[in-house]
């Protein structure tokens, strides 16, 4: 029992730990990009760094559930996945209004400050990429990692369609399929953690 009980903390001490250093840098990188995102002008920017945001809370919400029941984390997973969702139609309302509105993207800024967030999250995808198998909180924050990787890509290329062409019509196409992604992402979790809880006899 005691090697048991060993096993059981090695492993809560590894998500923690690695948690801890997503957080970090989710939490980091929202800051960055939602300030250049303004200066920007960039529905992409913005909406990359309001899932930068949904991460790290997402995060938060997994560190908490280390070391609780298996019910407790599928609780946790279903937190997640609403923030997910609520932060995804939240950015699909900014991408209206700035539709709406019109927009001047920096193309520029919106390639460098993407390469920046593509290699800060490629790292949180190499970190969290063990656990993707795991548990239902971890299966989630990797889903979320991995997401982040596409959208970096899109706000990528999408910055170099907005120089190109001249138009801001890829930024807020690319904010819009970033806010999708999320969106579809928190339901995947939801499902997820519904299952999960199902095997738990619904706690």
């Amino acid at each position: 029992m005691a090697n048991c009980d060993c096993s059981i903390e090695v492993k809560d001490q590894d998500q923690r730990k690695t948690l801890i250093i997503l957080l970090l840098i989710n939490a980091t990188m929202f800051v960055v990009e939602i300030g250049m995102g303004l200066w920007a002008d960039s529905s992409g920017l913005i909406a990359d760094s309001l899932d930068m945001l949904a991460d790290a809370m997402v995060y938060g919400v997994s560190l908490y559930a280390i070391g609780h029941s298996l019910a407790a984390k599928a609780k946790a997973a279903t937190l997640s996945g609403i923030l997910q969702i609520v932060l995804g139609v939240g950015v699909i309302i900014e991408v209206v209004q700035r539709f709406i509105n019109g927009s001047d993207p920096h193309s520029l800024l919106m390639m460098s400050v993407g390469a920046v967030a593509l290699a800060a999250n490629t790292y949180c995808l190499i970190l969290i990429n063990k656990h993707r198998h795991g548990e239902v909180h971890m299966r989630a924050s990797w889903i979320f990692s991995k997401n982040d990787v596409i959208a970096n890509l899109g706000v990528i290329i999408s910055g170099g369609l907005v120089m190109l062409l001249d138009s801001a019509m890829p930024d807020l196409i690319i904010g819009a399929i970033i806010a999708l992604l999320v969106t579809r992402g928190g339901i995947a979790i939801l499902k997820d953690a519904k299952q999960e809880r199902q095997k738990t006899g619904g706690c």
